[in-house]
C-alpha cells in the first residue's frame, strides 16, 4: 500500500483533533439554548439541583442525563469568575457547513465578516446582532478569531445556537467566494470618504456583506484591498467611535433598513 503523504496525515491528524474539541457553556440561558438545539452534540451537564429545576423541560427535552452539583463545590471546569448560574454544559462545537450553502444570494443578503476581532464577548453581541437583523452568517478566520466559549454563548444570549458563525481558513478566499457569489462587500473603515449609506446606495437591489476590522488595527491591508468599497459610519462629533458590536449593530440595521 502506497504511504500517504505527510500533507494528507496532518490534514487528518488536525480533522480528528478538531472532532475531539469540546467547550464548557455556563448560564442558564446559553446552557438551555444548548440543550433546545438538536444540532448540538451535548456530552455532561452539570447542575444545582436549582438549576436543574429551572432547566427541567430543556433536560427532559435533550435526553442527556444531568450530574447534580453542590452548589458551594461546583466542580465543572469553567474559568474562575465565571457566572454559571448553576448551570454548565460541555458539548462539540457546531459544523455550519460550507459558506456557498449558507450564503446564498438574494436581494437582502446580508453577511457580517470579522477580521482579528477576537474577543468574545465583542463577537458574541455581534452574533446576536446578526440575529436580530437576519444576517446570513457571521464569517471569521480560523485563526485569530474568537472560538466558541462559554463568555461567547453568554454574551451571545442564546444566538450561538442558532446564528451561523462560520470560522473560515483563509478570509480573503472567503471574501473572492461571497463576491463570486454577487456580494459587494463594503469594509468599515473611520477614515473612509464615503458614507456608509453612499456606499449600500450603491448596491441597494444585491446582497451586501459588512467588513469589519479588530478594535485599534482595524482592517489588514489585504482585507481592506478585497473589499469593493469602504466606508464610515457618520458620526456626530470629532472624537466620537463605536466599539466594533456596536458598529456592527448600526452596520446591519442601516444595510436591513436599506434593503427594506
Amino acid at each position: 500500500m502506497a504511504k500517504k503523504p505527510t500533507w494528507v496525515i496532518e490534514k487528518e491528524r488536525a480533522r480528528r483533533a478538531a472532532a475531539a474539541e469540546t467547550v464548557w457553556l455556563f448560564g442558564l440561558h446559553a446552557v438551555r439554548d444548548a440543550l433546545e438545539n438538536p444540532r448540538r452534540e451535548k456530552l455532561r451537564l452539570m447542575v444545582t439541583k436549582n438549576a436543574a429545576d429551572r432547566l427541567a423541560a430543556a433536560i427532559a427535552a435533550s435526553g442527556i442525563a444531568p450530574e447534580i452539583c453542590d452548589p458551594r463545590r461546583f466542580e465543572a471546569p469553567l474559568d474562575p469568575g465565571s457566572v454559571h448560574q448553576g448551570a454548565a454544559l460541555e458539548v462539540r462545537p457546531l459544523d455550519w457547513g460550507r459558506l456557498a450553502d449558507l450564503c446564498v444570494a438574494g436581494p437582502r443578503g446580508r453577511v457580517v465578516l470579522l477580521d482579528r476581532v477576537t474577543d468574545p464577548h465583542n463577537v458574541g453581541a455581534i452574533l446576536r446582532s446578526a440575529e436580530v437583523f437576519g444576517a446570513a452568517a457571521v464569517i471569521a478566520p480560523h485563526r485569530h478569531s474568537a472560538p466558541e466559549t462559554g463568555a461567547l454563548a453568554k454574551t451571545a444570549s442564546g444566538a450561538l445556537e442558532r446564528q451561523p458563525y462560520l470560522r473560515v481558513p483563509n478570509l480573503a478566499r472567503a471574501m473572492e467566494e461571497l463576491k463570486d457569489l454577487g456580494y459587494r462587500l463594503i469594509g468599515l473603515d473611520g477614515a473612509a470618504e464615503a458614507t456608509l449609506g453612499q456606499a449600500l446606495a450603491d448596491h441597494a437591489d444585491g446582497p451586501v456583506g459588512l467588513v469589519l476590522g479588530a478594535e485599534g488595527p482595524g482592517l489588514r491591508q489585504l482585507t481592506r484591498e478585497s473589499c469593493d468599497a469602504l466606508a464610515r459610519i457618520p458620526a456626530a462629533g470629532a472624537f466620537g467611535s463605536l466599539n466594533v458590536s456596536n458598529a456592527a449593530a448600526v452596520a446591519l440595521y442601516a444595510a436591513t433598513a436599506g434593503a427594506g
